[in-house]
Order: structure tokens, then C-alpha cells, then sequence
């Protein structure tokens, strides 16, 4: 209903407002152009006021206010949101860091304590094989003092028989082993 008075007074002031209408002559006469325009203007503005224009563009206003104060209260809620993500993140960085170094030095002294370990493994392992070492030079020692012993014994027993073999007479050599078997008779029985 609005727009329908609106559509048909608009052409009617428009056509009173025009220079055609307007004159020179006494300021309140329908032929002075400021009086036109004046009256122009008073029947604008009371339209304005019978639509209640100023109440629906201070309405539209309240609402564009509204919407804003209602994307600023959003904005703040995002960034405190954020901000407490962000300081959540930082602690979270901070006890990782906190973990790895943790980690880190764990993996240090397990390090150290194996180094440790290799070394008294080291060290005992050097102390059995210089043991058995020993052990293997004092068994050959003994294999060659031995070997030494049957080696004189054998050269003794040789030297000795030729020894025996160019002095002795065959009767001599005979008596020895005749008195050889008695002994042995005489021992086994």
C-alpha cells in the first residue's frame, strides 16, 4: 500500500517542483521557484516521516549495529578461543621438549652405561684369553722340556748302548739278561 502512494504522489510533486510551474513574483506564490522548492521539500520530508522512512533506516541500522557488534563479539570469542589453543600448543611443544629431552639423556646414560659394560666385557675377555695364553706357553714349555727329557733319555739310552755293546763281551751281555729276567720273575710272582 506504501509503494502504491508512493508511485502516485512522486510524479505529482514532481511535476509541481518543476521551473515550469515556478515564476518570479511574491515569495509565498506558486510562481517562485524557492517557494516551489520549499514546498518540494516539506512534502518530501513529511512523506518520509508517513512511511515512517526514519524509523525503518534507523531499524535497518539497529540490525546492521546489531550484526556487526554480533561479528565483533564472535571475532573476540574466536581469538580468545584461539589464544588458549595457541597456549595449549605451547605447553604441549614445551612438555615434548621437555619428554625428548628426557628421552635423550635416558638414551645418553644407557649409552654410557653400555660403553661401561663393554669395557669391563673387554677387559675380562683380554684377562681369560692372557690366561689361556699362559696356560698354552706353559703347556708347550712343559711339551718341550718334555720332549727335551725324551729326546736326552733316547740319546742316554743310545749312548749308553753303544757304550755297552763295545765294552762288554758277549758272555758279560749274556749274564745281564739272564739276571734282567730273574729280577723280573721275582717281581711278577
Amino acid at each position: 500500500m506504501n509503494r502504491l502512494l508512493t508511485h502516485t504522489l512522486m510524479p505529482g510533486l514532481i511535476l509541481a517542483a518543476s521551473p515550469a510551474f515556478a515564476a518570479s513574483g511574491p515569495f509565498f506564490s506558486l510562481h517562485n521557484t524557492n517557494f516551489i522548492v520549499l514546498l518540494a521539500f516539506i512534502v518530501f520530508i513529511g512523506v518520509l516521516f508517513y512511511f515512517k522512512v526514519p524509523g525503518m533506516v534507523v531499524g535497518m541500522l539497529d540490525k546492521r549495529a546489531e550484526g556487526i557488534q554480533s561479528d565483533l563479539d564472535e571475532a573476540r570469542s574466536l581469538r580468545e578461543e584461539a589464544q588458549s589453543i595457541l597456549a595449549s600448543y605451547e605447553r604441549k611443544q614445551k612438555d615434548v621438549a621437555t619428554q625428548a629431552e628426557a628421552i635423550v639423556e635416558h638414551a645418553r646414560k644407557e649409552a654410557a652405561e653400555a660403553a661401561e659394560q663393554a669395557k669391563t666385557d673387554l677387559k675380562a675377555t683380554i684377562v681369560r684369553r692372557l690366561a689361556a695364553a699362559g696356560d698354552q706357553i706353559k703347556s708347550a714349555e712343559i711339551a718341550a722340556v718334555n720332549e727335551v727329557r725324551n729326546t736326552a733319555v733316547t740319546v742316554s739310552i743310545a749312548a749308553a748302548q753303544d757304550l755297552i755293546a763295545k765294552k762288554m763281551s758277549a758272555a758279560d751281555g749274556n749274564k745281564m739278561i739272564e739276571d734282567a729276567i730273574k729280577d723280573v720273575e721275582a717281581k711278577l710272582h
